[in-house]
């Protein structure tokens, strides 16, 4: 079983144990979907107090809609889709605030404001993705910093937060295909900046 279908397969049973009421699931499940929301919202919103306030209402979403979703292992997607929904239209509301990502040294580094990198260790999470998490520091941070916005979000759900293809599709709205093709160009710009580094 993939990474991917284990992730899936996982929420799935919690859902569908939550919205039977059992209270435990439901407490993991909203833990869970607390870490994948504040971090993902941190690149999408930009500011850790628009993140924030997204975290709270994909938690309080999750809360009151889990026991009508009819697909239980759609439910990752349907998180993400929430969380980024929820950030453009918080950066909708500000005035003057250009329509990008948060940088990926603030989205990645900092929850208290500060460019500080997080040093929590998450035991949760597989060794690969906390190896990758660990290089954020560096040149992948910088590489990661100089792709275009949508590229820069497609890398981060597909590669670093374990999105299939077809999920980052139905986050993003695009194709199948157009997810393919930015990812491709989006890994060789990363490699073109890794080595210019």
């Amino acid at each position: 079983m993939s990474r991917d279908d284990a992730a899936r397969a996982e929420y799935a049973g919690l859902v569908t144990q939550a919205a039977t009421g059992d209270r435990d699931a439901m407490e993991r499940l909203l833990m869970r979907a607390q870490e994948v929301a504040y971090r993902f919202s941190l690149l999408v919103c930009g500011h850790p107090e628009d993140a924030e306030d997204v975290m709270q209402d994909a938690l309080l979403q999750t809360y009151r809609h889990v026991r009508g979703i009819e697909q239980p292992g759609a439910f990752r997607t349907w998180l993400y889709t929430t969380v980024r929904n929820a950030c453009l239209m918080k950066r909708r509301r500000r005035v003057g605030e250009p329509a990008e990502f948060v940088s990926v040294e603030q989205g990645i580094g900092a929850m208290d404001g500060t460019n500080a990198p997080i040093d929590v260790a998450d035991t949760t999470r597989p060794a690969d993705q906390r190896l990758i998490d660990a290089g954020m520091d560096g040149r992948l941070r910088d590489a990661l910093e100089k792709l275009p916005p949508s590229y820069r979000m497609i890398v981060v759900m597909r590669e670093m937060e374990g999105l299939s293809t077809h999920e980052v599709a139905t986050v993003t709205r695009l194709s199948e295909a157009n997810v393919k093709t930015r990812l491709h160009r989006a890994r060789l710009m990363l490699r073109r900046h890794l080595e210019d580094a």
